[in-house]
């Protein structure tokens, strides 16, 4: 018995400090190992933004009518993954189809719509700088005619009424 102790003191004292006889992980390698593989650096390169995939309106138009010649059970998905698609890109483009949206089959420009420029807005805004144009003139001119009747006045001078052009002309 005496033999037998011995032999698991030795086994225990070839061990390494924080690794326990007989411990495995899944891996394989014991959880000392484990710690000395954890402190390595991890890959520093930051993987690239994924970008929209844009599709044209050709590739749309053959992916359905790919899949609306597909008979065979699992040749729709088999479509599909070989193309790196999902079924949801297969349902918009149908219904787009449908609408008969021709334009629906190409890509949608993102953001805001322009606003329909009405063909008499031009011309409305002309006409409306106009009439501020010919206002500002008016209120001058009868800022003159006050002027003059208040001249008159002071001076004594009768002006002449218009009925009285009217009728000497």
């Amino acid at each position: 018995m005496t033999m037998e102790r011995t032999n698991i003191m030795d086994a225990q004292q070839t061990v390494g400090a924080g690794e326990t006889q007989g411990a495995r992980r899944a891996s394989g390698v014991s959880p000392a190992r484990a710690g000395a593989e954890r402190g390595r650096a991890a890959d520093p390169e930051v993987p690239a933004k994924a970008k929209r995939r844009q599709f044209s309106p050709e590739y749309k138009q053959r992916i359905v009518r790919e899949a609306d010649a597909a008979n065979a059970p699992g040749e729709i998905g088999a479509l599909l993954r070989r193309e790196g698609l999902y079924g949801s890109h297969l349902i918009t483009w149908r219904r787009q189809r449908e609408r008969g949206e021709l334009a629906g089959l190409s890509p949608r420009r993102r953001g805001r719509k322009a606003n329909a420029v009405n063909p008499l807005a031009k011309r409305v805004a002309e006409l409306e700088r106009d009439k501020r144009r010919l206002e500002r003139k008016l209120e001058r001119a009868e800022l003159l005619l006050d002027i003059q009747k208040k001249a008159s006045r002071l001076l004594e001078i009768p002006l002449r009424s218009l009925d009285e052009d009217d009728a000497s002309a």
